[in-house]
Formats: structure tokens, C-alpha cells, sequence
């Protein structure tokens, strides 16, 4: 089944479309939501193909439906944990978005074997992308392996090479909640533990929105103890004891599968001492024998943290921010955004559950149901603290979970 999204106005010199596709044949798959969306972008070739893709599929067949499709494009997408699109969410699909522009270009590049060098690998993504641009990129956009590495190093890595105050924005990818292996593409190559990228530069406007939801809750706790992403002790006790007070729960109680539903609703915020308004959120994903967490990222030794409270209604009053966010970043009707990309954590689907669709349309409502939309669940999110691209001193590019980030471009 292939259903056609819709496209953005002709008589713009930004032009994009989306397509989907839910065949069960892979380069079938790939080659309907690429073909769909070159359609509905109108015009020549497309400059840049960007897709979303299950694991379902064999990912190379897949990807080489979407470049037969889409022939001279640049390709850059990964493997995710479910598809975003105008439609709203979906599962086992290929989402494709195709985009050609005479004031936006686009520069791919790829930083492999994260195992082997985390940062390494964010510098060398960042270091192709601006080799290849030869000129001044004014935005980020990459799909990291975190089941490979730390994704805070990573972004790390690509503020060195692109400087500190850079707009970084992105998603990791997924596997259908497997969290087993997932995939980085970019143009004629399909790989893992890798992080792939595209910079833009050239002439257009844009805007980004980054909001949560979540609400601390109880006191505040000093981290005692950690290592990377694993949590030992807060307050100088084992870290599980955070969720032990407030559920009454032992640790054993807490392992695994039971500790990571909990933390759909009640996971952890990191205070950040120098932006005083949100915490950065923090997965917990499994606990040990000692009662040491692991987190979806890390959790700075000496940091404070908080445990926090989510709810629908408070997720979707914070997507609904971070659209308006966004929006306000464009101040006419002709800097309206041309397209919207959304990276939003699988945590936020599965609290929905069956409602997933509601975030969506809250977002539509306020971009525009007619603005080309593409996203997908993710293990991590990327972005500037609080969307703030306008002071260039204040932006801070960071790695999140549990949140929703949107990005989009416009004339």
C-alpha cells in the first residue's frame, strides 16, 4: 500500500513532498514512498532524499528502491522505532521526503565505527560534511547509532569540528523497539554503528522547537557516583533508591522490563545549571545487582537530579510549544516553513499508546496541515536548548530523551 501525503506551493523556490509506503516487498517498499514523494514535491530531481524506515525490511533493498526512485539525489535517513508523517504515526513503513531548492544545499556525510571512537565519530561526520560544503553551513542535521556510543559524545564530536555555538539537530535511530541494531544510510551506503549527516547551507530561514513536558517531582538529588550512562549513587546511596522512596519498590522489583515502563512516566531530569527553565531528560533503561542504573545517556558525576512526572495532556501542551517555538522563528507569510522535520522519542509514543496521533495533529494545527511534515520515533533526540538559534552565544547544541524536537526550513 503506498498513500500519498501532499506537497508544498509550486511558485516557491523551496519544493517538498512526502511519501509512504507499507508494501511488504523491501525495495517495493522504498521505491513507492520515494516515487510518491518525488511526485508530490513537483519539478525536476529531487537535490536531497531524507527517509525513515522499520527494521522490518532489508535495509539495503529498501534503500535501493528509494535511490532508483530518485536517481542524482543525495540520501540521508536510518532505521527507526516508527514513522511520523502528515498522517500521523505509523509502524513497519518506509516515509520518504524528497526536496529540491535553488536557495538550500545540502552536503551528506557519514562517521563510522562509534565503538571504536564515540567522539571520533562525531567529528568525522562534521568533518566530511563541511570539506564537502566549501562553504558556510548554517545547520546540522544527524541520525546517530546510540546503541553503539554515548549520544552526548557524539554531538560532542561535531561541535568540534563545527564549532560550539553550532545549531545541531537530529535523531537516533531505532529498531522497532528491539534495541538490538540499528542503521545509518547515506547515499549509497547502509551501515551500522555509525552516525550519518547533512549540513545546509546557502540562503533560507528557519526555526526549531524543543519541548518535554515532564514536571519534577520530590527532591532534588546530587549525583555521588557515575560512569557515562550508568548512575551508581545519588546521594552517596545506590541510584535506585530514587524510585524505591516514591514507588516502595526493591530493586529487584525494578529490573529491566518493569524499570523502563516506569520510566515512560517517571523518568529522570538532569538539572542544567546554566539554562534554568527545563531539565534535560534522562531514560533509565535497566538496574543491576547493586543497584546502578543505566541511562539512554549520561548522567554527569556532581550533576543534580530529580525524578519527574509525565502525562499526555502535558506532553502535548509541550509539542504544542515547541511548534509555536518554531513558528515564531518565521515572521512572514513567506518565511512560512517550506518543511518540518519531527524527532520524537519512542517513550512519548508508548505513553500515548493508541492516542499517538493526538501529538501530531497538535503540531499540524499549529505548523499548517498543508507544510510537509516527516519524522520518526527515536532512541535520543538532538538540538539547541530551548530552540535558540538567534543568539548565537546562547546556542547549545545538546542530546535528550523523551523529548520532542522539530526542525524546520523556510525561504
Amino acid at each position: 500500500m503506498c498513500v500519498v501525503i501532499r506537497e508544498s506551493l509550486q511558485d516557491m523556490s523551496i519544493h517538498a513532498g512526502v511519501g509512504i509506503s507499507k508494501n511488504a516487498d523491501s525495495y517495493q517498499s522504498g521505491y513507492e514512498a520515494a516515487k510518491s514523494a518525488h511526485g508530490r514535491m513537483g519539478g525536476d530531481r529531487a537535490d536531497l532524499v531524507i527517509a525513515f524506515s522499520s527494521v522490518a525490511f532489508d535495509q539495503a533493498e529498501m534503500a535501493r528502491g528509494i535511490r532508483d526512485a530518485a536517481p542524482g539525489a543525495f540520501f540521508i535517513g536510518c532505521s527507526d522505532a516508527g514513522e511520523i508523517t502528515n498522517e500521523g504515526p505509523a509502524q513497519k513503513s518506509a516515509a520518504v521526503m524528497a526536496i529540491r531548492s535553488d536557495t538550500v544545499k545540502f552536503h551528506t556525510g557519514l562517521g563510522r565505527d562509534i565503538k571504536n571512537g564515540v567522539r571520533e565519530a562525531g567529528q568525522a561526520v562534521a568533518r566530511e560534511v563541511k570539506k564537502s560544503a566549501g562553504e558556510e553551513l548554517r545547520a546540522f542535521i544527524m541520525l546517530p547509532d546510540v546503541l553503539s556510543g554515548n549520544g552526548a559524545e557524539i554531538v560532542r564530536g561535531v561541535l568540534d569540528v563545527l564549532g560550539p555555538h553550532f545549531p545541531v539537530v537530529g535523531g537516533a535511530a531505532g529498531d522497532d523497539f528491539l534495541f538490538e541494531k540499528t542503521y545509518q544510510y547515506r547515499d549509497a551506503e547502509v551501515v551500522s554503528g555509525a552516525v550519518a549527516g547533512v549540513g545546509l547551507s546557502g540562503s533560507f530561514s528557519m526555526g526549531i522547537g524543543v519541548r518535554h513536558g515532564w514536571m519534577p517531582i520530590g527532591m532534588p538529588m546530587k549525583v555521588t557516583r557515575a560512569e557515562g550512562a550508568v548512575l551508581h549513587e545519588l546521594d552517596r546511596r545506590p541510584a535506585i533508591g530514587i524510585y524505591e522512596d516514591y514507588f516502595g519498590a526493591k530493586a529487584e522489583e525494578l529490573r529491566k522490563e518493569a524499570l523502563a515502563r516506569l520510566a515512560i512516566t517517571y523518568p529522570l531530569g538532569l538539572k542544567i545549571p546554566e539554562y534554568e527553565e527545563e531539565y534535560l531528560i534522562r531514560d533509565p533503561i535497566t538496574v543491576d545487582e547493586n543497584g546502578a542504573i543505566t541511562c539512554a545517556a549520561e548522567i554527569p558525576e556532581g550533576s543534580e537530579v530529580r525524578l519527574m512526572i509525565g502525562s499526555k495532556e502535558r506532553a502535548v501542551e509541550a509539542a504544542q510549544d515547541a511548534a509555536r517555538h518554531l513558528m515564531s522563528e518565521f515572521e512572514t507569510d513567506k518565511a512560512r516553513p517550506k518543511f518540518v522535520l519531527m524527532f520524537n522519542c519512542i517513550a512519548r509514543e508508548k505513553l500515548f499508546g493508541a492516542k499517538a496521533k493526538d501529538e501530531i495533529d497538535a503540531v499540524l494545527d499549529i505548523i499548517g496541515r498543508d507544510v510537509p511534515l516527516l519524522g520518526f520515533y527515536t532512541y535520543g533526540e538532538q538540538a539547541p536548548l530551548g530552540g535558540e538559534i538567534r543568539n548565537k552565544e546562547k546556542c547549545d547544541s545538546r542530546f535528550y530523551n523523551e523529548t520532542a524536537v522539530l526542525f524546520a526550513i523556510g525561504e
